[in-house]
């Protein structure tokens, strides 16, 4: 099936809005799949059509995402015939629990291919491709009354912030608000240029050699992480900084050959609020960070000591390095082609917007991905649950022979802190 605006939108509207411009944020992530499902508990009445006829209603104001790339360039969104947003309806022969009881107890390759089943899988082998819609949504109905909602988009029409509030909006419109609280910007004011050091690492990345790595499903206690917070006397450390720490620690503790060797910790952040960006845009605006330190100071630290590491790191992230010391540091790791034992990606889920999405039974109990072709080391921490203590993460930063003895260090770590 296929969801298109519910009213006209692009007949009155000037040619300029009829092509989105692609910022330099958005052209290296088109083609990129991403994927988010997002887990209610509570049933609402008949939520297949409730969250089409809002999704409809919603992509009124969010006009380019029912809209194709240009046929000839990677540069623009062409809103001159919006062909919809792809939407699939689906059942499942158990509840939600048991659903996620399953998927949790299983090898991360069979939980891969039961979550796989809730989102609509684009055609293109690893991607998207350019006829494909920029986003596609299912809903599936359990037992219970509870659904899940799998969101696939191209990267390049949003980032994870962006979608959230796109989602937050069609929950908005299904729960009878008579339009989003927050109105829309795709297109910039002013043209967006991606920060030297962002786009130095986002070389890098593409630059790295490839590996494999096996996905494994981690949670750190929130008895560790509450531990941990209370050593904290000269700061306040963030769940994002702990639970970073700990899988930096371990799995460089896993995976180091050499003590001299560089420890890389890159991770994400939202970049409107540096770049001076109404919080309203959805399109892409993530900025990059780094944290680096020998491998043999990241295994023997303390792991308050490897916490603080990273807040040196998130501090810098106003400035971007001004002056030009992390550029240099990038550039001397991209010419020594360091690769899988001194990198690792992490990006965090946490306070997103998409653990606040209420299509009317309740906000979301829930929100998790599954690997995507991942070939580099990469994690997604802190993706919000209701029903765990803990700090979920969905980690994709070793190998799989090295997969027991990560999760060996982890609890290593986590237990003797918690006793």
């Amino acid at each position: 099936m296929v969801v298109r605006p519910s009213e006209s939108v692009t007949n009155g509207v000037a040619f300029a809005d009829k092509m989105i411009e692609l910022s330099s944020f958005d052209k290296p992530l088109v083609g990129i799949e991403t994927k988010v499902l997002l887990v209610f508990e509570h049933p609402i009445n008949d939520p297949v059509e409730t969250i089409r006829r809002s999704l409809s209603r919603a992509l009124v104001d969010y006009y380019p995402l029912a809209a194709r790339l240009a046929v000839d360039s990677n540069d623009y969104i062409d809103c001159g015939n919006l062909d919809g947003v792809t939407f699939a309806a689906a059942s499942a022969n158990c509840s939600i629990r048991e659903f996620i009881t399953t998927v949790d107890n299983n090898p991360p390759e069979a939980s891969t291919a039961m979550l796989r089943e809730l989102a609509v899988n684009y055609s293109a082998k690893g991607g998207c491709g350019r006829a494909d819609p920029l986003l596609t949504l299912q809903v599936t109905v359990f037992t219970c009354g509870g659904f899940v909602v799998g969101v696939a988009w191209d990267h390049g029409a949003a980032d994870g912030f962006g979608m959230a509030q796109f989602l937050l909006a069609v929950g908005e419109l299904a729960r009878g608000l008579p339009t989003p609280s927050v109105v829309p910007l795709r297109q910039s004011p002013t043209k967006l240029v991606v920060p030297p050091f962002t786009s130095a690492v986002q070389r890098f990345i593409g630059g790295m050699p490839s590996c494999d790595v096996g996905m494994v499903n981690v949670t750190i206690p929130s008895t560790f992480i509450n531990r941990i917070k209370s050593t904290g006397s000269d700061v306040a450390f963030t769940t994002f900084e702990i639970v970073t720490a700990v899988l930096w620690q371990c799995r460089t503790r896993t995976v180091m050959t050499d003590p001299a060797a560089p420890a890389v910790l890159l991770f994400s952040a939202n970049g409107r609020k540096q770049l001076g960006l109404d919080d309203a845009y959805y399109g892409n605006c993530t900025t990059l960070q780094m944290a680096m330190e020998s491998s043999g100071q990241v295994a023997s630290a303390d792991i308050s000591d490897v916490v603080r590491m990273i807040r040196r790191a998130k501090e810098q992230i106003s400035d971007q390095d001004r002056s030009g010391e992390l550029l240099r540091t990038i550039s001397e790791l991209g010419d020594r082609r360091v690769g899988y034992e001194s990198v690792v990606f992490v990006t965090c889920w946490r306070n997103i917007g998409f653990e606040d999405v209420d299509f009317g039974g309740g906000k979301t109990a829930r929100v998790t991905t599954f690997s995507q072709n991942l070939l580099r080391p990469f994690c997604v921490i802190c993706l919000p649950c209701k029903w765990e203590k803990g700090a979920k993460v969905l980690s994709g930063c070793v190998a799989a022979q090295h997969s027991d003895a990560f999760l060996k260090e982890i609890s290593t770590l986590t237990n003797n802190l918690t006793d």
